[in-house]
């Protein structure tokens, strides 16, 4: 028995929960929390959302690249069979890695601060900044959708 099946869901699980959830957040949660609640109630359900939502970035952020890398060297047969939407892929996933780390130790960091001190104005900047970089990620996150699902076919 092949591990192709458990290695390629796993890799799409792991896809589908960290960019679908960058869309919910970003399409639904975003408008909503910042039409109907103030800096005192949006900014710590932020915080909150981001606690419950980053271990499964997390855990995205390790099963992307083993399966990945796992299936490329061990089903494929190494990065000079790949076809390019596979090297963009590759290279996508990692600049989405990076700005996720930036987020979760950076701007989520100091987030929590200002939520734990009560510094709404200081937690609004940090949560701007990372309003913007998940906006950046999940542009990349979708526009890799399309490469993969559509790269074989060009």
């Amino acid at each position: 028995m092949t591990l192709m099946p458990v290695l390629i869901s796993l890799h799409l699980l792991a896809a589908v929960v960290w960019i679908g959830g960058m869309f919910f957040a970003w399409m639904a949660l975003r408008p909503v929390a910042a039409s109907l609640l103030e800096p005192p109630l949006r900014l710590p359900l932020w915080s909150q959302t981001f606690a419950k939502f980053f271990p499964w970035v997390w855990l995205a952020v390790i099963l992307l690249p083993v399966t990945g890398y796992w299936m490329l060297f061990d089903v494929f047969g190494g990065m000079g069979r790949a076809g390019m939407h596979i090297h963009l892929m590759q290279g996508i996933g990692w600049l989405m890695i990076l700005l996720f780390m930036h987020v979760f130790f950076a701007p989520y960091k100091r987030l929590k601060r200002a939520v734990a001190a009560g510094d709404w104005p200081a937690g609004g900047q940090q949560l701007a900044i990372i309003r913007k970089l998940i906006g950046i990620n999940l542009t990349l996150g979708l526009v890799l959708v399309v490469i993969v699902a559509a790269g074989r076919y060009m």
